[in-house]
């Protein structure tokens, strides 16, 4: 069964930094996508970032030149590094993957922005 684990999230002023942090187990797969995905209240849970073993990555234009997703494959551990954060950051953000066509989800970790 394969789990992911957040942790990292908490509470940040405007401008502010967080590094977010997502373990996988239960999985040899070391080529699959892995990704961040957030949800605000009242929203659609929406891609934040993704990356796949290559280190080609993805993200969405609001967080364009403030986040950076980055690997460790031996760790089989995903980050997402956020700077410059605004107050519409805020949200629960979910780490992601795929696996031979079956999404799985973590628990969802809180980043709240706000002075």
């Amino acid at each position: 069964q394969v789990q992911l684990v957040e942790s990292g999230g908490g509470l940040v002023q405007p401008g502010g930094s967080l590094r977010l942090s997502c373990v996988a187990s239960g999985s040899r797969r070391r080529d699959n996508v892995m990704g961040w995905y957030r949800q605000a209240p009242g929203k659609e849970r929406e891609l934040v970032a993704s990356i796949i073993s290559g280190g080609n990555t993805n993200y969405a234009d609001s967080v364009k030149g403030r986040f950076t997703i980055s690997r460790d494959s031996t760790k089989n551990t995903v980050y997402l590094i956020m700077n410059s954060l605004k107050p519409e950051d805020t949200a629960v953000y979910y780490c992601h993957t795929a696996i031979w066509g079956i999404n799985y989800w973590g628990q969802g970790t809180q980043v709240t922005v706000s002075s």
